[in-house]
């Protein structure tokens, strides 16, 4: 059995019966959280969420990128989200590689170098900053007053605030 079949089994005999009293996609707590895919950050329990409360928007390191930015563009332009924020963490994946070493291997192997930035960092609390400045200077994000950015400790599950 693949991992796709495991998880497709467990959805069926599963307590997932959707959520039709949640009638529309606008989060009911108008944020978006910016988050990195790690399996380690539950975000519904990092900050308590019940379904229907947030935009969570994840990738490799939690990083607002070109498609993080188009993402909350819709969510404050068309689902009323109005405040952001941008979560990393300690021993992340991103802290282990470096962009040219990255896409050295990539290009060896296939022959073509990514045109996409890796956006590795070490040190986290820049890495959170320069994320939070990306959206406070998008033109394409009208709400930039509450961006707020932390980092989340995968081994105590401590947030901390970054200024």
């Amino acid at each position: 059995m693949t991992a796709i079949d495991e998880l497709l089994a467990r959805h069926s005999g599963g307590i997932d019966t959707g959520h039709p009293e949640i009638p529309t996609p606008v989060p009911n707590m108008h944020v978006a959280i910016v988050t990195c895919m790690d399996a380690r950050i539950k975000v519904f329990d990092v900050f308590g969420l019940k379904h229907g409360e947030a935009h969570i928007l994840r990738n490799a390191g939690g990083v607002v990128t070109d498609d993080i930015i188009r993402s909350l563009a819709l969510s404050q332009r068309k689902l009323e989200t109005r405040e952001v924020i941008v979560m990393q963490h300690n021993s992340c994946g991103l802290n282990s590689v470096t962009e040219d070493g990255f896409k050295d291997e990539i290009e060896e192997e296939t022959g073509i170098r990514p045109p996409w930035a890796v956006e590795a960092f070490r040190d986290l609390e820049a890495s959170v900053r320069q994320s939070m400045q990306r959206v406070r200077r998008s033109p394409f994000i009208p709400y930039q007053d509450k961006v707020r950015g932390f980092t989340y400790d995968v081994g105590t599950a401590q947030v901390t605030e970054v200024h």
